[in-house]
């Protein structure tokens, strides 16, 4: 387990999860348990620390009571009795204090012994730790709270003393922000006024000294100690505080995958003389900057002096901690001249002393040199104005820069960074999967994590699901990898799906900056560039669900000039623009989301856009039944998700509302094989009212017909009425065409009387007909079926209504089976394929596949009839289905009786009859033919048993009579 004490009591178990201590009085005892971890606490010590010197009667036994609530929240074996107290049974370092000081002393002695880069990362962890202020559930502890307060303070001056001594140096805006917090600590005043010399800001510098000068005097009646006055000493006299040579490229540590294509371009625009890598949060733009500048000049420059060729790298980063002071191009001039190694010598120097100009003067002369200016977002404005100065003045200089939005400087080059590319849905052969990046990228990484990780046969489904859950996104893959150390690669997927990415990907590299060590810490990076406005249309974009229109943003956002934010968030990578749509990464939109329920306008968001999305849908839904059905189509496949997010927010807010959606949605879901997407929402609604709602007895239906787990009986029932007792035209004449497949034939006889009910417009007097001749087909006149069926045909040709072309094309393929015409069956299941292909309805496919196949075998084409056969399974998994239709397995288990595979085809047989009894009415007519083959099965299996005893039979007698002989 994991404790925590520097903040509120915090206790983890073993795999993370918070566990329960109690009330104040069990906290406060396991607070002191913990500050002596792994020694004995006398019940005294206990009473005192609780109660103080006055403690109530029956003290000693309410801590006994307390110990034993604890024993059931930690388990019996972690608090043990010992005569006179009690001990917890822990390893000190389980205890986030205990783990702090010993690494504040261990960071403490290695910056003391001169190893200041690993004596930061062991501070840095430490300091981590802390969430608040210490021991705040020990009312008594106000003494061990100060001492922890105190070696807080101290760690962080240790680590201030490892910063000076890095070539970064340290943040001069933490330190300043420690001196205002405690303007007496002379070490603190001391590193300031260190990091402000080393920065070239002398005068700040002794403006920091006099101040802590008058506060000594008049707070304490006392002059500065040694370090601070030595530290005025060296400012005065213009000594180097810190050795810095020009800043190198930082070496990494791990090798570099993927980002060719990006790599590449970046090489072809070397007479560019601005490149800007742009792209959302850890999507690698430093580490794509490292490595093709790296590449460029063969390798890191370790030094040169002011002014030589080459290549420097500069991390603007430290400058976000002073945006809000506002961020010039001389505070960026300052960190560029620290990274080429140029420093003023004294207070009176020979060189221009504005930082820019000297910055110009360093890398003028016409010498060849590459900067690298890597975190541009936050000082955006600054950088590209020093950019375009230092480009006009410097001939020979090039600037290759990172940002999450251009500098918009005239000439120059963008190389934008989307995630990395992700294997499609079912692509999990291990040769397939490792041809894209994001999958390569966390094979790499996992092997670090892992000795001896590779993606194999067992684990590649697992690393794909990983990778497409992350969206490609390099930081995440990279995190996920990390997490190898903890869980096998199906929990960390399962994990994804279940607890969110956030939670899971909260822990990365110790030293590695800030915004990279989780993942919600690199979009909280983006989120804090963006205005007021900005992030008010963020939050709100996040209620779309795979994308959005500019007219939609507008619509639901609701904000003045939701056109222009949004042009915005484009430029600093929160939204990505393509094909005339705009999207987030899904872990930007989840955090943006998270901003949107803290805001409280999440509902009228929603609402907002749950009426935008079902006028989408009403506006459709008339031409989903004329010839312009496709680019509709296509049009409410775009916004899917919005459609069925709209649909779910409404069956739990507006039900009403939710019953219309899945009305009007019911023929957008039938043609384009989505209605099994439908069955959740529709068995909550239907859960939900109940029974029909009058004047949306059709969304009832729809439901019915939809719902999965399948309706209860008298759902059916009710529906069933509705249907035979129409008293007004249908508003959605889909639903009497969907009722009747699922169903079968109507109760009340139809015709042309009755086609009042469907509407008068040509689709539904085409429907209409439809159901006539299926009923004369069913009634036992197959050849004026056909002749009506000709008809149909051409009435939706003329109307150029897809589906409705290939519902008549495939009833009279079946009747030209029947007649054994298959040449003509065979072409007329073609072309319906053809256009339910175009429309994209897998379910139906994979009916018409299935009896396609079954033609082809009855003419005894079995390799054709099963190649057909196993299109149509896929069909089915493709569109969710679960499994192949009924008459699928009954033909692929018919197939593998033949072949003598009886197991195969028990196994299809078993499937077929289950699928039997809970589908439509087409598997339910199917179901005598399962039976059947069912029995002819199993008296195969017992004539071939009988075969079998009786030559074991013959083979016994034969052995027992050449014995007897």
């Amino acid at each position: 387990m994991r404790f925590g004490v520097l903040g509120g009591l915090e206790v983890r178990g073993a795999s993370g999860e918070v566990v329960s201590v109690g009330g104040p009085r069990p906290r406060a005892l396991l607070v002191m348990l913990l500050l002596n971890a792994g020694r004995v606490v006398t019940v005294e010590e206990l009473i005192d620390g609780q109660y103080g010197e006055e403690p109530p009667v029956g003290a000693a036994n309410a801590v006994q009571a307390q110990v034993s609530r604890l024993r059931r929240g930690l388990g019996a074996g972690l608090v043990e009795f010992h005569g006179n107290g009690y001990r917890l049974a822990v390893d000190p370092d389980e205890v986030d204090a205990h783990r702090f000081e010993r690494l504040a002393r261990e960071g403490r002695r290695l910056v003391a012994a001169g190893h200041h880069a690993r004596g930061a990362a062991l501070l840095r962890e430490g300091l981590a730790l802390w969430r608040g202020p210490a021991l705040s559930d020990l009312p008594s502890g106000g003494a061990q709270a100060a001492r922890l307060e105190e070696l807080r303070l101290g760690a962080l001056e240790d680590l201030a003393e490892a910063e000076l001594g890095l070539p970064e140096g340290a943040s001069v805006a933490e330190l300043r922000g420690l001196v205002d917090a405690h303007p007496l600590r002379e070490r603190l005043r001391a590193q300031l006024m260190r990091a402000l010399h080393a920065a070239g800001r002398q005068a700040e510098a002794l403006e920091v000294f006099e101040e802590g000068r008058r506060l000594l005097a008049d707070e304490l009646g006392v002059d500065p100690g040694a370090e601070l006055a030595g530290a005025h000493l060296d400012v005065l006299r213009g000594a180097e505080p810190v050795p810095v040579a020009r800043r190198g490229l930082p070496a990494q540590l791990t090798s570099f995958v993927g980002r060719e294509e990006e790599l590449a371009l970046i090489g072809r625009l070397r007479d560019a003389r601005l490149v800007t890598v742009v792209g959302p949060g850890g999507t690698g733009k430093t580490r794509l900057a490292v490595e093709a500048a790296a590449r460029e000049t063969a390798g890191p420059v370790a030094g040169g002096g002011a002014g030589a060729g080459g290549v420097c790298f500069v991390d603007l980063t430290p400058l976000a901690e002073l945006t809000g002071e506002g961020v010039g191009g001389e505070e960026v001039a300052r960190v560029v001249l620290g990274a080429l190694g140029v420093r003023e010598g004294g207070l009176r120097a020979p060189y221009p002393v504005d930082p820019v100009r000297r910055l110009a003067a360093a890398l003028g002369g016409g010498r060849e040199t590459l900067l690298v200016l890597d975190n541009c977002e936050h000082v955006v404005g600054a950088a590209a104005g020093l950019v375009r100065e230092l480009l006009g003045e410097c001939p020979g200089l090039r600037v290759l820069a990172t940002s999450r939005e251009p500098l918009g400087i005239t000439g120059e080059a963008l190389v934008t960074l989307t995630p990395l590319a992700t294997p499609p849905a079912g692509r999990t052969a291990v040769g397939e999967a490792m041809a894209y990046p994001a999958v390569r990228l966390f094979a790499d990484r996992a092997g670090a994590v892992r000795q001896g990780f590779e993606v194999g046969p067992r684990n590649v489904e697992a690393v794909v699901r990983i990778c497409a859950a992350l969206e490609g996104v390099p930081l995440a893959i990279e995190l996920a990898a990390a997490r190898l150390r903890s869980f096998g690669v199906e929990e960390i997927a399962a994990r994804l799906a279940a607890d969110g990415r956030f939670r899971l990907l909260s822990r990365g590299d110790r030293t590695a900056a800030a915004r990279h060590r989780t993942l919600r810490a690199a979009v909280e990076w983006s989120w804090d560039l963006l205005t007021a406005g900005e992030q008010a249309l963020a939050r709100r974009f996040s209620v779309f669900a795979g994308g959005a229109t500019v007219a939609a943003v507008e619509e639901v956002c609701g904000l003045d000039d939701a056109a222009g934010l949004l042009g915005d968030l484009v430029d600093k990578s929160l939204v990505e623009h393509a094909g005339g749509r705009y999207r987030m990464l899904e872990t930007i939109r989840l955090f943006c989301a998270e901003r949107l329920a803290e805001s409280g306008e999440l509902e009228p968001t929603r609402e907002r856009h749950g009426r935008c999305f079902e006028a989408l849908a009403q506006r459709a839904d008339p031409h989903l039944r004329r010839g312009e059905q496709l680019e509709w189509l296509r049009r409410l496949s775009a916004d899917h998700g919005n459609l069925m997010g709209a649909l779910r927010w409404a069956v739990r807010h507006d039900r009403d509302r939710a019953l219309r959606m899945v009305a009007v949605l019911a023929s957008y879901w039938w043609l384009s094989g989505r209605q099994s997407q439908a069955g959740e929402p529709a068995a909550e609604l239907l859960e939900a009212v109940g029974r029909p709602v009058e004047g949306l007895e059709e969304g009832y239906v729809m439901c019915v017909v939809h719902a999965s787990p399948p309706a209860a009986a008298e759902h059916w029932e009710r529906a069933a009425a509705f249907v035979a007792g129409l008293d007004r035209p249908l508003r959605h004449p889909i639903t009497a065409a969907l009722w009747g497949m699922t169903v079968g034939p109507p109760a009340r006889p139809v015709g042309p009387e009755t086609d009042w009910v469907l509407g008068s417009d040509p689709w539904s007097e085409a429907l209409g007909r439809l159901g006539r001749a299926l009923l004369r087909v069913i009634d036992g006149d197959p050849a004026g079926g056909e002749r009506d069926l000709e008809d149909v045909l051409g009435r939706f040709r003329a109307v150029g209504e897809r589906w409705g072309i290939a519902q008549g094309l495939d009833w009279l393929a079946m009747l030209a089976g029947w007649r054994g015409d298959w040449r003509r069956a065979g072409e007329m299941w073609r072309e319906a394929l053809d256009l339910l292909g175009e429309l994209g309805a897998l379910e139906e496919m994979a009916d018409v596949l299935g009896r396609q196949a079954e033609a082809l075998v009855r003419e005894g084409d079995l390799a054709g009839g099963a190649a057909a056969y196993r299109q149509a399974e896929e069909a089915a998994l493709r569109a969710g289905r679960g499994g192949a239709p009924v008459m699928v397995e009954v033909g692929l288990g018919e197939l593998a009786q033949a072949a003598g595979d009886t197991g195969e085809a028990r196994r299809r047989f078993e499937r077929a009859l289950a699928a039997s009894e809970s589908g439509g009415f087409g598997a339910r007519q199917a179901r005598g033919r399962v039976l059947v083959a069912l029995a002819r099965l199993t008296a195969a299996e017992r004539r071939a048993e009988r075969r079998a005893e009786r030559r074991a039979g013959v083979r016994g007698s034969g052995v027992r009579g050449s014995g007897g002989g």
